[in-house]
């Protein structure tokens, strides 16, 4: 559970600190700057909410002292009067946000939870390493031994000191926040700001707002000057995700930003500079998007000045076995499962022939579930979703040219019922019971991959009787489930 401090001395402002947010954070409450910043040095924490008056020193002062012990702990100001100058000054000096008094617990809680996911993006350390042990136990490993993932490596390495746009591409859940983290950290700006926005997640002029600000009066709801990213960020990083999702006209903007570092607030007339690094990332194809008219030609030249390709899952198969093995020790410490030993030689292989359209979050998810669900030392197939057991036996099939659906049994019955009574058979019912009998089961023991006990229990009979009718039916059970004629 991350850890949040609470700097106030009003003691309702606590109470409801403790009461609203337990959820989502482990209190620690303080009513002076003096014992805010003693419980900060000697203790670990994800966010910090700070009063701005406090009886002993100004809550900018305490928020400087913050800055020299840790520059990447996101700091929320709240203030009585959510436009004063104090509170915008923090903004600019780097604070992650501000809420006026009285609390309301929604935004409270909504703006608690993004600092903290920004504290866990720009702080834990990043291993890029093929090594499947790290010396921090804190690291999340970029694991990978393909020459694909090799060469993000090398590109990472190559680029992290630069002080040039780097646009990161690739498919939904293979790792571009992971490319991210370790760009930023690897870099010169590793001891500045961090910040990231999601351009899909707002609407277009509230993307606009958040990246530039805006002026008091700007537009309809703008009561107060509001500082922007690319402001607040002066000196670090600033990490545009889902960059194919912004509207044309904050596009011009961000590229006169990567142009000239230079911009205006929403509404505003009077030019600001700023000095951020900018690291954007998509899943989408943006030269088709600027085919179609959807996306600055100009805008993709210039974040495309670097970019790094995240292969997909599938591409780099050979990977998979690493990434379980780092997966499956995470949650097993994460769920407490002492006696958890790992995966069967049968399931990893299944794991490792699926094609994973959802990437390795889709991988790490699957492993997650597995280990929760067990209550067996080792997994075996039967742990594991039917989407990965099922494609296994779909490739196989595709693979030895199996029958069409409009040729396999089941939708022969008709023919053969047709052919029993063409031949006057005085048995039909026995015949035609006994072939879908031996097809039901045979179909059962494919969805279960051959497995007699999991089979036996979906048709509702025992064991015994089903060993008797794979006797009866010639049924053989190898890497796929047939009838031998």
């Amino acid at each position: 559970m991350p850890n949040l401090l609470v700097i106030d001395d009003d003691r309702a402002i606590l109470a409801l600190a403790q009461k609203s947010l337990a959820a989502v954070a482990d209190i620690t409450t303080a009513a002076t700057a003096a014992e805010g910043l003693e419980k900060l040095r000697t203790g670990d924490f994800d966010a910090v909410l700070l009063d701005i008056q406090l009886p002993d020193q100004n809550g900018l002062a305490v928020y400087c002292e913050i800055r020299e012990m840790d520059r990447r702990l996101p700091v929320i100001f709240m203030t009585v009067e959510a436009a004063s100058n104090t509170a915008i000054e923090a903004m600019q000096l780097g604070a992650f946000d501000y809420i006026g008094k009285p609390l309301a617990v929604e935004p409270l809680r909504d703006l608690v939870e993004k600092a903290i996911e920004q504290r866990q993006i720009s702080s834990v350390p990043v291993a890029i390493s093929a090594d499947r042990e790290t010396t921090n136990d804190s690291a999340e490993l970029f694991i990978g031994r393909s020459p694909a993932m090799l060469g993000v490596f090398k590109s990472i390495g190559k680029v992290a000191k630069q002080n040039v746009p780097i646009l990161i591409r690739g498919e939904s859940g293979t790792g571009k926040e992971l490319v991210t983290r370790s760009l930023y950290q690897y870099s010169h700006r590793s001891s500045e700001i961090f910040l990231a926005v999601n351009c899909a997640a707002l609407p277009d002029n509230l993307l606009e707002s958040e990246l530039f600000g805006h002026e008091k009066g700007s537009f309809t709801g703008a009561e107060s000057r509001r500082i922007g990213k690319f402001e607040q960020c002066n000196g670090g990083t600033l990490f545009l995700d889902e960059i194919g999702d912004m509207a044309p006209s904050v596009q011009a903007k961000v590229l006169r930003v990567l142009q000239e570092q230079r911009f205006e607030r929403v509404g505003g007339n009077r030019e600001l500079t700023t000095d951020v690094r900018i690291i954007a990332a998509t899943n989408r194809p943006l030269e088709q998007m600027v085919e179609d008219g959807d996306y600055r030609e100009d805008l993709l030249y210039r974040l495309n000045g670097v970019t790094i390709e995240l292969p997909p899952l599938r591409e780099r198969l050979s990977d998979v076995p690493e990434l379980i093995h780092f997966f499956l020790a995470q949650a097993k410490r994460e769920f407490n499962k002492p006696d958890l030993e790992g995966l069967s030689p049968d399931a990893v292989d299944l794991l490792t022939r699926y094609d994973w359209p959802g990437n390795v979050r889709q991988l790490r998810a699957v492993i997650r579930r597995c280990v929760l669900d067990s209550v067996m030392p080792v997994i075996t197939p039967d742990g594991l979703p039917r989407e990965v057991t099922g494609f296994s036996q779909s490739k196989e099939k595709s693979k030895n040219g199996a029958a069409t659906e409009a040729e396999r049994p089941g939708s022969q019955l008709p023919q053969i019922v047709r052919r029993l009574l063409d031949e006057k058979s005085t048995n039909v019912y026995a015949e035609a019971t006994q072939y879908m009998e031996r097809f039901v089961i045979t179909e059962v023991l494919r969805e279960t991959n051959g497995n007699q006990s999991q089979a036996a229990e979906i048709l509702g009979i025992t064991r015994g009787k089903l060993r008797d009718r794979i006797s009866t039916f010639n049924i053989v059970l190898k890497s796929d489930v047939a009838v031998e004629e």
